[in-house]
């Protein structure tokens, strides 16, 4: 029982023997004893392959080698035990072992000293775990080993070690790394499947065999039902499914079995929705229970289902809303979240889009960009925006649902960036002409977009009324549904003990009562791990200079009012008081206390 593999004792050694070698110590997988897994070498390989992505060559490994050209013995080393780990998760159907093998020995053969791959690595290369499709074979891919080497040997022995002691701990380390190379920099989503890789060959008990972000989410969905402990980590969800599914179908299974797959797969030729069903898993012929399905995302957001039943009507209604609130408040988060479901589960039908004040018409619509033409000169080509490229993915599906979201929709200049689309966004069975020509243009019935608009920036100015019309404007405050009390609802959910952060920021929003938009929102503490030196951390560095900002030209000293130790204590007094109030009321039995306390939201 469990996601670790049969018969693949020997893939997992070899991880294991990785993370010894190379992630705690300095060591090697290929010549034990030898330093190549350090901080230098690692820094030089990251230097001469990852940052320069533009390099010349024939191919990827013609590029690579040029990449790579005179580099110390060491170095071609360690792309090659690299290499290796990548290779690790492959199954035959992906890349041939002897294939795998030529690769690497190809790249070690580069070097003026080469080495040998030992036998026993080369036997746990031979097997192979699962397919993760085409673009895993990639520069992205490598970039990470590299980038999670790299940043692990920043840490402190001690701090390393924990990393490895806990899975959960380990996949929040490699889900916040910072990249620093050019390849990957500014990249925070890159090579996903690396990761995910990664975390099954490193805790094959704790992470499915499954490299797809998009799976994962599908079987999240699918199977949402048998998730009895909420959580918004898709990991921890398959964990809780797993032993279910093991029940009924047998233990050890794979989840891409034929007869499990066509459960939670869209793309499979027997699947039939079944998001979240009360019947054994065996029986499938119900229709998809869409109200359940909401009420199912709503939980794992920690909303009231209602709320996003109502914004799905709205959707339906004029195809556009807009998330408008405070930052913080998880307008993108809910929007990206709500659009992915609403899709079927599908990313590749959910186009993000992110505005800004240069944001133009050539972006989002189509315009003329700097192109290398069939010449080899400099020109220009005609290339279509998201807008333009998620129409065409919904035209092409009609029969679901597609989502374009956009980001900060009024950080740009709206009228320039919508043009003639003002009129498509109200008349969408009819068609027009596009500023650079082509085929007129029409918005398919099954393209719905959200945006997100933040009322705190002051350098905005209002949203016109023409687009006004256009759109339903759902409000995400701090100080109303569904926000109220979502802060309060998370941390006594997964940061038991830490309630009293929910109490000390609706403080804070009360002083900040004056101007309802400079509100803090409850994603500043949102997160894994949460204890008293991170909410010090997060109040210091974001929240603080956040407040000062709102309150430039206030009088003096107003800043102090805001002393996280003295909001604490008010909020602690604000407490005790409530709960005394109500003894008092129901004749001194605290059990018997009106459910319309202060308190009664958190």
């Amino acid at each position: 029982m469990g996601s670790r593999r049969t018969g693949s004792e020997k893939i997992y050694a070899a991880a294991q023997a990785w993370v010894e070698r190379g992630l705690l110590a300095d060591d090697s997988l290929f010549t034990p004893g030898r330093a190549i897994w350090t901080p230098g070498w690692l820094a030089e390989l990251r230097r001469r392959f990852l940052d320069q992505p533009g390099a010349s060559g024939n191919g990827f490994w013609g590029k690579l080698e040029n990449q790579l050209a005179n580099s110390p013995p060491e170095v071609y080393q360690l792309l090659g035990e690299v290499l290796f780990v990548h290779f690790l998760i492959l199954s035959s159907g992906a890349m041939k072992s002897d294939t795998k093998i030529n690769r690497i020995k190809q790249v070690l053969g580069w070097s003026a000293a080469p080495t040998e791959i030992p036998a026993d690595l080369n036997t746990a290369l031979a097997q192979g775990i699962t397919h993760p499709g085409g673009f895993f074979i990639a520069g992205s891919g490598l970039g990470f080993v590299i980038e999670l080497a790299e940043h692990l040997k920043k840490q402190e022995t001690a701090e390393r070690s924990k990393v490895f002691n806990d899975p959960w701990e380990f996949k929040r380390f490699a889900e916040n790394l910072q990249f620093r190379s050019v390849m990957l920099r500014g990249k925070p989503n890159s090579a996903s499947s690396q990761r995910n890789a990664i975390y099954h060959l490193i805790f094959p008990d704790y992470f499915e065999a499954i490299t797809s972000n998009d799976h994962k989410h599908c079987i999240a969905t699918e199977f949402a039902r048998l998730v009895t402990e909420r959580t918004a980590d898709v990991d921890r969800q398959i964990m809780q499914i797993r032993p279910k599914l093991e029940a009924e179908h047998g233990s050890n299974i794979h989840l891409y079995e034929p007869h499990i797959e066509k459960l939670w797969n869209p793309k499979h030729q027997d699947y039939k929705p079944r998001l979240v069903r009360n019947e054994p898993l065996n029986r499938g012929n119900q229709p998809y229970d869409e109200e359940k399905g909401l009420a199912a995302l709503a939980a794992s957001l920690y909303l009231d289902a209602a709320f996003l039943q109502e914004v799905d009507i709205l959707l339906k209604d004029k195809r556009q809303v807009i998330f408008q609130g405070p930052p913080g408040t998880g307008k993108t988060f809910v929007a990206r979240a709500l659009a992915r479901h609403l899709a079927g589960g599908s990313d590749d039908r959910v186009t993000l889009a992110q505005f800004h004040p240069s944001y133009a018409y050539e972006d989002f619509v189509q315009g003329y960009r700097p192109a290398i033409m069939g010449n080899g000169q400099a020109g220009f080509e005609l290339r279509d925006g998201p807008l333009v490229r998620a129409a065409q993915r919904a035209e092409s599906e009609p029969a679901a649902r597609h989502f374009l979201v956009i980001d900060e929709i009024n950080r740009g200049n709206l009228a320039k960036v919508f043009g003639e689309l003002y009129f498509l966004l109200e008349y969408r069975d009819a068609k027009i002409d596009l500023q650079y020509g082509g085929e007129r243009f029409s918005l398919p019935d099954n393209l719905y977009i959200i945006g997100t608009m933040n009322t705190a920036d002051r350098s905005i100015a209002m949203v016109d009324l023409a687009l006004r019309r256009r759109f339903h404007f759902v409000e995400f405050h701090p100080d109303k549904p569904p926000i109220r009390g979502l802060l309060g609802r998370y941390l006594a959910d997964k940061a038991v003990g830490m309630e009293w952060v929910a109490d000390v920021v609706d403080r804070a929003n009360e002083l900040l009562r004056d101007d309802r938009n400079a509100a803090i929102g409850p994603s500043h503490f949102m997160k894994c791990g949460l204890d008293d030196d991170a909410v010090r951390r997060t109040w210091k560095y974001s929240v603080l200079p956040y407040i000062e900002e709102r309150l430039l030209g206030d009088p003096q000293g107003r800043l102090d009012d805001f002393d996280l130790d003295t909001l604490q204590r008010q909020a602690m007094a604000s407490a005790a008081g409530a709960s005394a109030d109500g003894a008092n009321e129901s004749g001194g039995n605290p059990a018997d206390a009106d459910d319309e306390s202060p308190t009664a939201d958190a």
